[in-house]
């Protein structure tokens, strides 16, 4: 039985794939890839790891689609072609 915070995020990343669904072609590089870092079942993360040269502004609206959503973000930059956006909800 999922928890409500389970279910938060597991529609927040529904969510996400439905809103940026051009960026996850199944047969195609995928410039959004998601996932659900549960390893802490009282704080789940949904991880939105973006990659590709425009990665800094599409990471930008991934974390404006988030935050209305009611999630809290923070981005981490590992290049200019690499950033994670971490996102939880109460």
């Amino acid at each position: 039985m999922k928890d409500g915070s389970t279910d938060k995020v597991g529609d927040l990343a529904d969510k996400v794939a439905k809103e940026f669904n051009a960026y996850r072609q199944p047969d195609e590089f995928k410039q959004i890839s998601l996932v659900v870092d549960d390893s802490n079942s009282d704080h789940q993360t949904l991880i939105v790891h973006i990659d590709g040269e425009d990665a800094a502004s599409l990471a930008g609206r991934v974390e404006e689609f988030l935050h209305q959503q009611e999630a809290r973000t923070q981005r981490e930059n590992h290049s200019e072609a690499d950033v994670r956006v971490l996102a939880t909800v109460d």
